[in-house]
């Protein structure tokens, strides 16, 4: 029987994804952490937004990374859009996702824990122009060391690369979105009952990311000489009104 509960989706470490992804009970949206009702049918529209925020996708012969791609289609969706643009892929995940996703001659698969891979930055110090993890940092914010993943990836894009640290929920814009009225309404509609979300503001919320860990993240880009932009999701998303992301630009 598939999960339903969005409570059984918190605190998944690398070593529960690997499992996930061998589980037959699971779809790919399962699989990656997700609800089918948060991400079944929506994920082409997550995509696009994904292409308007890395213009370089659009172009041809860039050399491409995705951090943690998982097993749901988004990462096939990329792969084919590598495919028409000529790019090089490579894709960083456990072995057990990454035996769900395609093969192909522009396309090399590294199955590792990010950043433990050290032959990645060897080969590609500084000549990545897309690097793309989406729906991952909050993760490593749990589990391992956000500070590290972030300056390692620096050191990996090129110039006038760009990555997106896509999909990062934020627990501050949570907060607010539910105190509002339109918040309300949202989780009285997704609950079916007629009470107010519980919402508690000055607290910290241990393994949470909250607004201080995004500002932190921007100003550590922009500290090793990176522009970095907070950008919100399109309103079309599953999530949009809890989540945004972090575009980062290698002058």
């Amino acid at each position: 029987m598939s999960d339903t509960n969005p409570e059984k989706f918190a605190g998944l470490t690398f070593d529960d994804f690997r499992r996930r992804a061998n589980d037959p009970e699971l779809s790919p949206c399962e699989k990656v952490g997700f609800p089918d009702s948060y991400r079944a049918g929506k994920e082409s529209v997550i995509f696009e937004d994904i292409l308007s925020k890395l213009p370089l996708l659009g172009g041809r012969g860039q050399v491409v990374l995705e951090i943690g791609p998982g097993c749901s289609h988004l990462p096939v969706m990329l792969v084919e859009v590598c495919r028409a643009r000529e790019h090089r892929l490579i894709l960083v995940d456990s072995e057990e996702m990454l035996a769900h996703l395609p093969d192909a001659p522009f396309v090399t698969k590294i199955a590792a824990c990010y950043p433990s891979c050290e032959s990645l930055f060897e080969t590609h110090r500084g000549s990545i122009g897309v690097i793309l993890t989406y729906s991952v940092l909050h993760h490593v914010f749990a589990e391992a060391n956000v500070w590290e993943f972030m300056d390692r990836s620096l050191e990996l894009l090129a110039p006038g690369g760009e990555m997106l640290i896509g999909d990062l929920p934020n627990v501050s814009k949570r907060k607010r979105f539910f105190a509002s009225a339109a918040g309300v309404r949202f989780h009285r509609e997704f609950s079916g009952t007629s009470g107010s979300p519980d919402v508690s503001f000055n607290q910290v919320e241990r393994k949470s990311i909250d607004d201080a860990v995004i500002v932190s993240l921007l100003l550590r880009a922009r500290s090793a000489g990176f522009d970095a932009y907070l950008l919100p999701q399109g309103p079309g998303l599953p999530m949009a009104n809890r989540r945004e992301d972090i575009l980062i630009r290698r002058p």
